[in-house]
């Protein structure tokens, strides 16, 4: 049976309060049953982490969360003289950077950590943001250096609970009575609230996120319909209502140049359509920040297929957010895997409840993502050329293509790990990797990280492929390969071969070894080794070094 991981993933759970809702809801919510969840006692973190006998270290968990609560940690803040209570943040960050350096020491798995929800001990009321020694004052500093934390390893990631309380509501999130009865710290709502945000992150993860938001026009992106009303009457800007859409539009613009594809499909006269992004003074997105622009009179189901077709990415990579309930079902109909929020009737709402549905969770980003839609505009161009060549032969020649190959460096580590996280078709064996593991990978003497960067006269794709290679003896094992689809259909596969078979011959290995492992996403490449001459043998595909002939290719 095919799963979108290479084996059953485990999940550790330590909390220093009640975690077991946190199990039942993770197994409940999540679309399939590929988790085994291991779920310990309450207090039992730094027992099980600084044993390197533990119980937690013979499991060997995919991910471990950590959860620790208010409660506790302001219980620990109150037997502190005030002396003490001004180092109370920087102590504790201390603590969780310790034993997150001793679990990578042990393990080598994703660390997911909460930072801390607020709870006012109604000490200095307001003033305690003044007051260092306060509770408050040091809570906050104490979420700031956890984050920055994260932003230092790359095996840690946070689960934002201080956000969740704000969007949930105190008197949601919190539950006193079940904290004082059962030693439960969040209610069962905010505990069934957190466990979504954790499968949230651990999808992220698994290469499971969003990279294309799909936008209708009318009363979605400018209030009325730009047909009847015109551009001097359609409602946009800072008055009124239109100041609404103007909030949808800052939106989309911050998307975009995180690195989210912007695509336009609308049922409009295309030329109509264009106006306002060309004319209008208020239009916050300009037509240079829209990959792909789809306005015309056939249906949105077949045009959201045309856009997925240019763009080259799942249908579960897509957002599409349209007002008109009955264009929503249409496409939620005819594209499963779409998905398609369920806006509100009044558009004054529809950016609070766009944002609360963290659509866009990631788990990495690039200096790479913000030039994305300029590939995309450029991908369009070649889609219609294409057209117009008579073999597949002649279009390649015609594009110019020209590659680098180099080994990886600090400057591409989080490209190549935002690869191996978010590559889902083109990816034989689907390993993800964050930052720490590939500088791992670098610095050890029994591997490879090769990178290819493509350019053609359209435009600089910039690092679309990374292969990591194990030395075994005389013969590289290929750990990875990992191609963006972008650049599908380019003849790359054959030039990466070429220079893994020159690079082999040049350190005097005798076989490459490839290995796929299926997955939903990845059949694709089921017959890659194949088709570029490798044999079965013992489970793995193997490439004879001396019998190898260099493919023809179109790229320099």
């Amino acid at each position: 049976m095919l799963t979108d991981n290479t084996h059953v993933q485990k999940i550790a759970i330590l909390g220093d309060s009640a975690t077991q809702y946190i199990n039942k809801f993770i197994l409940k919510n999540s679309k399939n049953k590929k988790f085994e969840i291991l779920d310990f006692d309450i207090d039992q973190i730094e027992n099980q982490i600084y044993n390197s006998n533990s119980e937690l270290y013979e499991y060997k968990p995919d991910f471990i969360i950590i959860f620790q609560s208010t409660q506790k940690l302001q219980l620990e803040f109150s037997k502190l003289s005030n002396h003490s209570k001004q180092q109370f943040a920087s102590e504790n960050a201390g603590l969780i950077n310790q034993l997150y350096h001793e679990i990578q020491s042990r393990v080598s798995c994703k660390v997911l950590w909460n930072n801390f929800y607020e709870i006012n001990d109604g000490i200095y009321g307001n003033y305690a943001n003044n007051v260092t020694c306060s509770f408050l004052s040091q809570l906050r500093k104490l979420n700031v250096q956890i984050s920055e934390l994260a932003i230092k390893h790359g095996n840690l990631f946070i689960y934002d609970l201080s956000l969740l309380q704000t969007q949930i509501g105190a008197n949601t999130f919190l539950d006193n009575r079940m904290y004082v009865l059962a030693g439960m710290a969040i209610s069962i709502a905010g505990m069934e609230n957190m466990s979504n945000e954790l499968l949230s992150i651990i999808s992220a993860i698994n290469g499971s996120i969003k990279k294309c938001l799909i936008l209708d026009l009318d009363n979605t992106l400018w209030g009325g319909i730009i047909g009847d009303d015109g551009i001097e009457n359609i409602q946009i800007g800072n008055l009124g209502v239109g100041k609404a859409f103007t909030q949808i539009q800052h939106w989309a613009k911050e998307l975009k140049n995180r690195g989210i594809i912007l695509a336009i499909c609308s049922k409009n006269n295309e030329k109509i359509a264009l106006e306002p992004f060309k004319k209008h003074p208020d239009m916050v997105l300009k037509l240079t920040d829209i990959a792909i622009f789809v306005a015309n009179w056939n249906n949105k189901v077949d045009n959201i297929r045309h856009i997925q077709e240019v763009l080259n990415v799942g249908f579960d990579s897509m957002v599409f957010i349209d007002d008109n309930l009955f264009e929503r079902n249409m496409v939620r109909e005819s594209i499963s895997d779409i998905c398609v929020p369920e806006l509100p009737d009044d558009p004054s709402e529809y950016l609070p409840f766009l944002q609360s549905q963290n659509l866009f969770e990631t788990a990495s980003i690039s200096m790479a993502d913000s030039d994305r839609t300029e590939q995309y505009q450029a991908e369009s161009k070649r889609v219609e050329i294409k057209k117009s060549f008579k073999n597949e032969g002649e279009y390649l020649e015609s594009l110019q293509m020209k590659a680098i190959v180099e080994a990886a460096n600090k400057f591409t580590i989080p490209r190549i790990a935002q690869l191996t996280q978010r590559s889902n078709q083109f990816n034989l064996r689907t390993q993800r990797y964050t930052n720490d593991n590939i500088e791992s990978f670098m610095e050890s003497g029994n591997h490879e990280v090769l990178t290819f960067s493509l350019a053609d006269k359209f435009s600089d794709y910039g690092l679309v492929s990374v292969i990591i290679l194990e030395k075994k003896e005389k013969q590289l094992f290929i750990d990875t390969w990992i191609m963006s689809c972008r650049v599908l259909k380019r003849g790359l596969e054959k030039f990466i071969l070429n220079k893994l078979v020159t690079f082999a011959y040049q350190n005097n290995f005798t076989h490459i070894l490839g290995e796929f492992i299926p997955t939903k996403k990845n059949l694709l490449v089921e017959h890659h080794y194949r088709e570029l001459g490798f044999k079965k043998s013992e489970g793995l595909w193997k490439l004879g070094i001396e019998e190898y002939s260099q493919k023809k290719v179109f790229i320099t």
